[in-house]
């Protein structure tokens, strides 16, 4: 038997007739009957909505945790901006510097692991090197710097303008 003659054959027979009408459907048509319980299951993972947190912590709540935090670990010349009006990114941003790499390491560990504890979320970016580390605690960014690495790029003077209020931390 060919190939061509055992195809019109298996075609011949009801299994594969109904097979091709269920094929030949649209996509689009609509099932009768109840939703299989497979179904059922895959639609209602598919509607539910992801977690959301429903507290948004305060900038300046942030924003003193961030500060209290670089002064027990004797970050040197704290600077806070205040980008409101200014950028949407942030309210603020605090531009601070750490002595060695090992400082600046250390300081933003101690920020992260102390906004941690408290609850608020913080992403950090440039921990390997320690040159320039930054922590984005949403409506807080802090930059912990080098001294020379700070120089070099002069955050301050991009940020505050010549209008902006600059308050030094002590």
């Amino acid at each position: 038997m060919t190939v061509d003659a055992y195809l019109l054959r298996v075609a011949s027979t009801s299994e594969c007739r109904d097979e091709a009408q269920r094929r030949s459907r649209p996509a689009t048509a609509e099932r009768k009957g109840p939703l299989t319980t497979h179904a059922v299951s895959r639609a209602s993972a598919r509607r539910a909505p992801h977690a959301v947190s429903k507290m948004r912590p305060d900038a300046e709540e942030t924003l003193r945790f961030v500060l209290a935090s670089l002064d027990e670990m004797k970050a040197e010349d704290t600077l806070t901006l205040d980008l409101r009006g200014k950028s949407s990114i942030a309210d603020y941003m605090v531009v601070t510097t750490g002595r060695s790499n090992r400082h600046v390491g250390s300081v933003a560990d101690r920020v992260v692991e102390d906004l941690h504890k408290v609850g608020f979320s913080a992403r950090i970016e440039g921990m390997p090197h320690c040159d320039w580390v930054l922590i984005d605690a949403g409506d807080v960014i802090v930059h912990v710097f080098r001294p020379e690495v700070r120089a070099f790029y002069n955050l301050e003077k991009m940020w505050a303008g010549r209008e902006a209020v600059q308050q030094r931390a002590g």
